[in-house]
């Protein structure tokens, strides 16, 4: 959740940022109305309180000297109502308050570039150079039908559009690919970790995901459960209420787990294939840090996930995401896209995020630094996105008869 202390002493600075990730100025009026009916109603609770005091101390004086209390007593009983109600009414308009702030989204880095769309984005560079195809690549689906490898009518038929089936050899890769990401990752110090696959509510709400993005998630009828829409709600979570030793920080954590995402708002974008599925594989990566470690931690991940395509030898690029393509809770994001020679462009297979402080409030996720409890950091990013990694592998490994050569790196997992 966004800082609301900041938000209020620093309004127009914090405001301009939320406008930059897609805030409308309705809403911020709203933020405004609701700041200050949160301030009239506890400056007049204050001066309730300030009066009570008073005459509780006058009260104490008249029974000293023995005078008659009656009416004080009245005007202190009735005091007291007038206290339940002020209260009653400050802490209205806190709830009204803290609920706008769950919708409100992150504060965006100084460092991220303006803009409105995925066109705005910025290149920060390039990751080996794309194979040169001495006949027209095909795109994976049709790669698919020639090696038996996706099938995409089962998988409607079994559940419903945007789900699939990967048969024997895919399968295998699919597999293989999930214990290569995971021995990377371990390899580079995150603990891996096998969690639920179903979070209650709390968790969600904790991540971001809730309540602005219920629609997007798979619910347990009759339960405030949901299937998870990727590893980083679990894995941050895990700390969930908790205060941490400094001395405990940074905490890597690395899983394998299936997603589950209705993806709402992409409704007739990338409806063939692979690409967009209600249900992956990923492989996440998630850290714990403290404040001051956070864009330390933020650029090895990032060179982490890039690795992990380099020793696949999957051309790929690295994009900062722009304000107005930005996630909820990111503040600073990179993309990497992969190349898909069939589609001829780049795709995102991972994004790498440092949401700063932002979930960790939302979570309760605190360290004890001297006496002094504080928020920590916490980021995510996928290495990798195992659906689209192996759409990445065939068509960039594809020969002119339609089969799959598989990378060097995977030969011992097959």
């Amino acid at each position: 959740m966004i800082d609301l202390k900041y938000l209020e002493k620093n309004f127009n600075e914090a405001s301009s940022k939320l406008i930059k990730k897609g805030v409308d100025n309705s809403t911020i009026e709203t933020l405004k109305e609701r700041f200050a009916k949160l301030k009239e109603a506890n400056n007049s609770l204050e001066v309730a309180k300030a009066e009570q005091n008073k005459m509780s101390k006058l009260f104490g004086q008249y029974k000293r000297e023995g005078k008659d209390i009656s009416k004080l007593k009245a005007k202190v009983d009735q005091n007291k109502e007038l206290i339940n109600s002020l209260q009653a009414k400050a802490n209205e308009a806190n709830s009204k308050l803290q609920e706008l702030a769950l919708s409100m989204p992150n504060f965006p880095d100084n460092s991220v570039p303006m803009g409105e769309s995925e066109d705005d984005n910025v290149e920060i560079k390039k990751v080996l150079t794309p194979r040169e195809f001495d006949f027209k690549p095909k795109e994976h689906w049709e790669l698919a039908e020639i090696n038996g490898w996706i099938d995409f009518e089962r998988g409607v038929k079994l559940a419903k559009s945007r789900f699939s089936v990967l048969r024997g050899e895919s399968a295998r890769l699919e597999r293989a690919l999930i214990n290569f990401f995971l021995d990377i990752n371990r390899e580079k110090g995150f603990e891996e970790v096998y969690v639920p696959f179903i979070n209650n509510a709390t968790m969600l709400k904790g991540t971001g995901q809730l309540p602005k993005f219920g629609d997007d998630l798979f619910k347990i009828e009759g339960e405030e459960l949901y299937l998870i829409p990727t590893a980083e709600v679990p894995l941050t979570n895990l700390y969930n209420d908790e205060i941490l030793s400094e001395k405990e920080l940074p905490i890597l954590l690395t899983s394998y787990t299936p997603c589950f995402r209705k993806e709402a708002g992409s409704a007739g974008r990338d409806t063939r294939g692979m690409i967009r599925q209600h249900q992956f594989d990923k492989v996440e990566m998630v850290a714990l840090s403290h404040p001051e470690k956070s864009e330390e931690i933020f650029e090895m991940m990032v060179e982490n996930a890039s690795n992990i395509l380099t020793q696949l030898g999957l051309p790929h690029r690295l994009v900062k995401l722009c304000s107005g393509d930005l996630g909820f809770s990111s503040s600073v994001t990179i993309d990497l896209e992969v190349w898909l020679p069939g589609q001829n462009k780049y795709r995102e297979i991972s994004s790498i995020s440092n949401t700063r402080d932002f979930q960790a409030r939302r979570a309760k996720i605190r360290f004890k630094d001297g006496k002094k409890n504080r928020l920590i950091h916490t980021l995510n990013g996928s290495a990798l996105a195992v659906g689209r990694t192996l759409i990445a592998i065939m068509e960039n490994y594809q020969k002119e008869d339609g089969s799959i050569e598989i990378p060097n790196v995977l030969e011992r997992y097959m």
